[in-house]
Protein backbone atom coordinates (compact mmCIF):
# COMPACT_ATOMS: atom_id res chain seq x y z
CA UNK A 1 0.00 0.00 0.00
CA UNK A 2 1.29 3.89 -0.71
CA UNK A 3 1.84 5.99 1.77
CA UNK A 4 -0.81 8.40 -0.20
CA UNK A 5 -3.37 5.65 -0.43
CA UNK A 6 -2.50 4.82 3.42
CA UNK A 7 -2.70 8.53 4.36
CA UNK A 8 -6.07 8.63 2.65
CA UNK A 9 -7.69 5.88 4.16
CA UNK A 10 -6.89 7.38 7.36
CA UNK A 11 -8.20 10.12 6.82
CA UNK A 12 -11.20 9.14 5.55
CA UNK A 13 -11.39 6.50 8.70
CA UNK A 14 -10.90 9.54 11.00
CA UNK A 15 -13.52 11.50 9.82
CA UNK A 16 -16.15 8.63 9.73
CA UNK A 17 -15.28 8.32 13.25
CA UNK A 18 -16.05 11.61 14.08
CA UNK A 19 -18.85 11.87 12.78
CA UNK A 20 -20.32 8.71 14.47
CA UNK A 21 -19.06 10.35 17.51
CA UNK A 22 -21.18 13.68 16.38
CA UNK A 23 -24.45 11.31 15.64
CA UNK A 24 -23.77 9.26 18.79
CA UNK A 25 -23.34 12.65 20.95
CA UNK A 26 -26.90 13.29 18.97
CA UNK A 27 -28.70 10.73 20.07
CA UNK A 28 -27.88 10.84 23.59
CA UNK A 29 -28.86 13.93 23.82
CA UNK A 30 -32.13 12.92 22.35
CA UNK A 31 -32.71 10.60 25.45
CA UNK A 32 -32.86 14.21 27.59
CA UNK A 33 -34.89 15.93 25.54
CA UNK A 34 -38.54 17.29 27.26
CA UNK A 35 -41.24 19.24 25.76
CA UNK A 36 -44.12 20.98 28.44
CA UNK A 37 -47.84 22.27 27.52
CA UNK A 38 -50.00 24.15 29.20
CA UNK A 39 -53.69 25.17 28.71
CA UNK A 40 -54.36 28.54 27.70
CA UNK A 41 -56.56 28.47 30.68
CA UNK A 42 -53.71 27.21 33.07
CA UNK A 43 -55.66 23.92 34.06
CA UNK A 44 -53.78 21.52 32.58
CA UNK A 45 -50.22 21.13 32.27
CA UNK A 46 -48.06 18.01 30.85
CA UNK A 47 -44.44 17.37 29.69
CA UNK A 48 -43.64 14.31 27.40
CA UNK A 49 -40.28 12.73 27.04
CA UNK A 50 -38.48 11.83 23.80
CA UNK A 51 -41.05 9.78 22.22
CA UNK A 52 -43.96 11.39 23.42
CA UNK A 53 -44.12 9.75 26.61
CA UNK A 54 -45.80 11.26 29.53
CA UNK A 55 -43.39 12.25 32.17
CA UNK A 56 -45.76 14.52 34.22
CA UNK A 57 -49.35 15.15 34.41
CA UNK A 58 -50.04 18.43 36.18
CA UNK A 59 -53.48 19.60 36.89
CA UNK A 60 -55.35 22.58 38.62
CA UNK A 61 -57.92 21.35 41.27
CA UNK A 62 -59.99 24.07 39.91
CA UNK A 63 -60.16 21.61 36.92
CA UNK A 64 -62.27 19.47 39.12
CA UNK A 65 -65.34 21.48 39.93
CA UNK A 66 -64.80 23.39 36.28
CA UNK A 67 -64.39 20.79 33.34
CA UNK A 68 -66.21 17.21 33.41
CA UNK A 69 -64.49 14.23 33.21
CA UNK A 70 -65.00 14.28 29.55
CA UNK A 71 -63.49 17.62 29.08
CA UNK A 72 -60.73 17.23 31.42
CA UNK A 73 -59.66 14.28 29.78
CA UNK A 74 -60.07 16.21 26.32
CA UNK A 75 -58.02 18.97 27.75
CA UNK A 76 -55.35 16.16 29.05
CA UNK A 77 -55.20 14.97 25.38
CA UNK A 78 -54.89 18.05 23.43
CA UNK A 79 -51.81 19.10 25.58
CA UNK A 80 -50.38 15.64 25.27
CA UNK A 81 -50.49 16.08 21.25
CA UNK A 82 -49.05 19.63 21.76
CA UNK A 83 -46.17 18.27 23.75
CA UNK A 84 -45.40 14.96 21.78
CA UNK A 85 -45.78 17.31 18.49
CA UNK A 86 -43.12 20.25 19.98
CA UNK A 87 -40.46 17.16 21.34
CA UNK A 88 -40.86 15.75 18.04
CA UNK A 89 -40.08 18.88 16.30
CA UNK A 90 -36.95 19.06 18.06
CA UNK A 91 -36.36 15.71 17.44
CA UNK A 92 -36.12 16.59 13.69
CA UNK A 93 -33.75 19.75 13.99
CA UNK A 94 -31.67 18.07 16.21
CA UNK A 95 -31.02 14.86 13.70
CA UNK A 96 -31.87 16.24 10.52
CA UNK A 97 -28.33 17.93 9.95
CA UNK A 98 -26.78 14.76 10.78
CA UNK A 99 -28.89 12.76 8.57
CA UNK A 100 -27.78 11.95 4.87
CA UNK A 101 -30.14 13.65 2.09
CA UNK A 102 -31.53 10.72 0.55
CA UNK A 103 -32.63 8.75 4.24
CA UNK A 104 -35.87 9.55 5.67
CA UNK A 105 -36.33 10.53 9.29
CA UNK A 106 -38.86 8.62 9.89
CA UNK A 107 -37.26 5.41 8.73
CA UNK A 108 -34.12 6.41 11.31
CA UNK A 109 -35.85 8.25 13.65
CA UNK A 110 -39.94 6.73 13.57
CA UNK A 111 -41.20 4.81 16.62
CA UNK A 112 -39.37 1.27 16.56
CA UNK A 113 -35.96 2.52 15.42
CA UNK A 114 -32.81 2.72 16.67
CA UNK A 115 -29.41 3.99 16.23
CA UNK A 116 -27.83 0.56 16.13
CA UNK A 117 -30.94 0.10 12.89
CA UNK A 118 -28.50 2.09 10.33
CA UNK A 119 -25.14 2.95 12.06
CA UNK A 120 -22.48 0.70 11.95
CA UNK A 121 -19.44 -0.26 14.01
CA UNK A 122 -16.62 2.70 13.76
CA UNK A 123 -13.48 1.90 11.29
CA UNK A 124 -10.09 1.12 12.24
CA UNK A 125 -7.88 1.72 8.81
CA UNK A 126 -6.17 -1.37 8.36
CA UNK A 127 -2.27 -1.16 7.33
Amino acid sequence: MTDALRATIEELAGEYNQQVQRVKEAYGALGRLRAVARSKDGMVEVTVGQNGQLRSLKLDPRAYRKLSPSELAQAIMEQVAAATGDVAEQTRRLMQPLMPADLPFEQTFGENATLEAFLPRPVEPSM
